[in-house]
């Protein structure tokens, strides 16, 4: 009876054993197998995004700075839209190109205005002149406008120096309202309207700046800041 007592005590004793090691083992595997929270993002990563309009410019930037061609078809199937989408988003490749160097002069034109603006000494047309300097030479140094130019001369120059992207009306804007500030406070005193004289310095720095295009000649900025001065200057000279 004692025996049969024990074999029995024994036996569920073992059952019990093998039974904690298998829900250890199955943990453990639960453990091991259960995604964790990146994995799930990850996974989903792809299904929650959504293309927008901002994203469709990020991605098309990032391959014009990756010195990769334009194409619609291509950007869109990257996106997963429809190139109707993307058409109705960015107008044309025109304009979204016009925006992709639009982005690049700001950020250039952001950059020399806090350079100058740290320097004291600089005012007035030394002030403007040292902005306009280092934005072509900044421009004359960028290599993807270098890359693009030479695989796309003809888009290229057209976008510039035309206003297909509204590019052109945009940087003559942003220097018609630099030069009325310096005008109103009495810092330079041209002889033509901040409107004009943006149109001809902009013109001026496009000579600069491709001329390796236009007429086979070596970009240089100096000449264009010396005709920069001489316009601004104006009744001061």
């Amino acid at each position: 009876m004692h025996q049969y007592r024990d074999t029995l005590y024994l036996g569920i004793g073992l059952a019990t054993i093998a039974a904690g090691m298998m829900l250890t083992y199955i943990e453990q595997a639960t453990e091991m197998t259960a995604p964790t929270p990146l994995a799930m993002a990850l996974s989903q990563r792809k299904s929650d995004e959504r293309a927008t309009p901002l994203s469709a410019f990020r991605m098309a930037r990032r391959w014009w700075l990756e010195g990769r061609r334009l194409n619609l078809s291509l950007l869109a199937e990257e996106l997963d839209i429809g190139r109707a989408t993307l058409m109705r988003w960015v107008g044309n490749k025109d304009l979204l190109m016009g925006e992709i160097l639009w982005s690049l002069y700001k950020g250039i034109y952001d950059q020399a205005i806090e350079r100058a603006q740290t320097n004291p000494s600089l005012k007035g047309i030394d002030f403007l002149a040292q902005i306009y300097t280092d934005i072509n030479i900044a421009l004359i140094n960028a290599q993807p406008m270098h890359d693009f130019l030479r695989n796309e001369p003809q888009w290229g120059l057209q976008l510039l120096t035309s206003n297909i992207s509204g590019l052109q009306d945009r940087l003559i804007e942003t220097w018609r309202r630099l030069f009325e500030e310096e005008i109103k406070a009495g810092r330079i005193n041209p002889e033509m309207d901040a409107e004009s004289l943006a149109y001809f310095i902009i013109r001026i720095g496009e000579g600069a700046i491709y001329c390796d295009l236009i007429c086979g000649r070596t970009p240089d900025p100096e000449p264009a800041t010396t005709a920069f001065r001489l316009l601004v200057n104006g009744h001061t000279r």
